[in-house]
């Protein structure tokens, strides 16, 4: 049994295209602790999306205190 999904190929100035029309939020957390005490938290949150994909509500709560225009 064959997947056609798998085997298809794209190319990356495709994907990137795909992924700036739409946007992608990424987020993760990453924390050491050791004995049950956290010693190093460190919270990751990054939006990828051009400039037009994003409504002018939008551009305003990124990151939350970040304002991208004025």
């Amino acid at each position: 049994m064959t997947y056609p999904d798998r085997e298809r190929r794209v190319a990356l100035i495709d994907l990137l295209d795909r992924v700036l029309a739409g946007g992608v939020v990424i987020s993760g957390d990453i924390r050491l602790s050791i004995a049950d005490v956290d010693l190093v938290q460190i919270s990751l949150r990054a939006l990828i999306s051009s400039i037009s994909a994003l409504t002018p509500a939008e551009l305003d709560t990124v990151g939350g205190e970040v304002s991208l225009h004025d």
